[in-house]
């Protein structure tokens, strides 16, 4: 009888121990397979054109990026940040914000998802604040190294965040970077996601203010209202509903 619950118990054991095993290679795999799609889409980005800017249907558009939206409508931009693997398409659905936080380029079903900007912004607008979420990967993949602005070198060597729009090359300073959360509904503190899109003179210093406050560094320049925003979100997990925010500035004349 002792033998055979002892047999049990390690039978029990070396099937969780198999599961686990094949979780951990499907979700590397999962991560690699994406990884691979990633590739395929940047190869639509034609760099070569740099800046160049052509008609397409009513609107203009940099030609680099023509072949990478005639794939997917959805695209408004395309985010890179120098040494890490940050260098994904944006996309943005009015409808449904999150539409594509679970979904990849080809729009199908994606743990990974893609970086999206909240349906509130509109990406032409200068008098507010664009917010661009992203997953925290264990992969490396999506904004996992978004945390990489808390090592002081790495953030010193890393202020330029590149964020072109369909029309025109751009780049962001970083301004403040810091971790939060998302609070409670009762919770009287400064909730930085509620400061998102248009934004009156008021809301938007009241918004540098408090990333200024928060901020693990205090060399970065102050915004002035009428510079465009650009902050970046990912989950961080030093408490409960933890996220990890990098705020920059738009530059002018790039």
């Amino acid at each position: 009888m002792k033998n055979l619950k002892s047999r049990l118990i390690l039978f029990v054991l070396l099937v969780g121990l198999v599961f686990s095993g094949y979780k951990i290679v499907d979700y590397f795999y999962t991560s690699y397979d994406e990884k691979q799609n990633f590739n395929n889409v940047e190869k639509l980005v034609e760099s070569e054109y740099e800046d160049e800017k052509i008609q397409y249907n009513d609107f203009e558009i940099l030609k680099k990026y023509k072949k990478v939206y005639e794939k997917n409508n959805d695209l408004v931009g395309w985010i890179k940040i120098k040494d890490t693997n940050i260098d994904y398409p944006v996309m943005q659905t009015k409808k449904d914000s999150e539409y594509y936080l679970h979904r990849n380029f080809e729009k199908k079903s994606d743990v990974n998802g893609l970086p999206f900007l909240d349906a509130k912004c509109g990406i032409d607008e200068l008098k507010g604040n664009l917010m661009v979420y992203g997953h925290h990967m264990k992969s490396g993949l999506m904004f996992a190294h978004l945390e990489d602005f808390e090592k002081a070198d790495f953030y010193k060597k890393h202020k330029t965040i590149e964020f072109d729009t369909l029309y025109e090359k751009r780049q962001h300073e970083v301004v403040a970077v810091f971790r939060s959360k998302v609070y409670k509904e009762n919770e009287d503190v400064f909730k930085y996601y509620r400061y998102v899109g248009k934004l009156s003179k008021k809301q938007y210093e009241t918004y540098v203010k408090n990333c200024k406050k928060l901020s693990i560094y205090k060399d970065g320049a102050t915004p002035a209202y009428g510079e465009q925003l650009l902050t970046l979100v990912t989950c961080a997990y030093h408490t409960e509903n933890g996220r990890f925010v990098v705020v920059a500035r738009k530059k002018e004349n790039v």
